[in-house]
């Protein structure tokens, strides 16, 4: 299995095949990292990778994902869709959000939710690569709209670990919630980039 010490749950959302599942796996090997923990067989929910303070955040996420073969959404401005890219995109998850539109970005991630019987959306809770005092609050409103768990995932960047780690509902206490997530995070993990956490 290489350096993917977790299954691919039944319910998990798919994309790939064969092919890229053994790349992803290989390249992973490459890097030196390895994916750890438990994913859960769940339909839907929210990803929160944390801490996010490098470009290479998405480098090393990107080979376990082909590696699990998980289809993972996220989100990109409406602009991005175009033609001949747009059908690509959505292809590979990417969610079209307008944040002028009534509602807001939370109220379309829910209906993305709603209108997919399949669909893990991922957020970087800082909403930047830089340092922050505080966390948005955008990922638990959308999961707490949307009745779906957070599963936190971190990158632990001495050890070369994406580790899928606890799995909760939001109660809707929003800011409390990103403040005790944002301490957890920061205590149980240091970034690829650790001046920036």
């Amino acid at each position: 299995m290489g350096p993917i010490h977790t299954k691919a749950p039944e319910n998990m959302p798919r994309l790939g095949n064969r092919f890229s599942r053994w790349l992803g796996r290989t390249l992973l090997r490459l890097f030196g990292w390895t994916l750890e923990g438990e994913l859960p067989n769940e339909k839907k929910i929210m990803v929160a990778l944390a801490p996010h303070t490098s470009n290479w955040d998405f480098v090393v996420a990107m080979p376990a994902i082909m590696g699990l073969g998980v289809k993972i959404s996220y989100l990109m401005k409406k602009e991005a869709f175009f033609w001949p890219v747009a059908g690509a995109w959505k292809w590979l998850g990417g969610i079209p959000t307008d944040r002028s539109a009534a509602g807001g970005i939370v109220e379309q991630v829910a209906s993305y939710y709603a209108d997919h019987d399949k669909c893990w959306v991922a957020i970087t809770p800082e909403g930047t690569r830089s340092k922050v005092s505080k966390w948005k609050t955008g990922f638990l409103r959308i999961a707490h709209r949307s009745n779906v768990p957070v599963v936190v995932i971190g990158f632990d960047g001495p050890g070369k670990r994406i580790v899928i780690d606890k799995k909760f509902y939001s109660e809707g206490n929003f800011e409390a919630e990103a403040d005790e997530l944002r301490d957890y995070v920061n205590e149980k993990f240091v970034g690829i980039s650790p001046k920036r956490q």
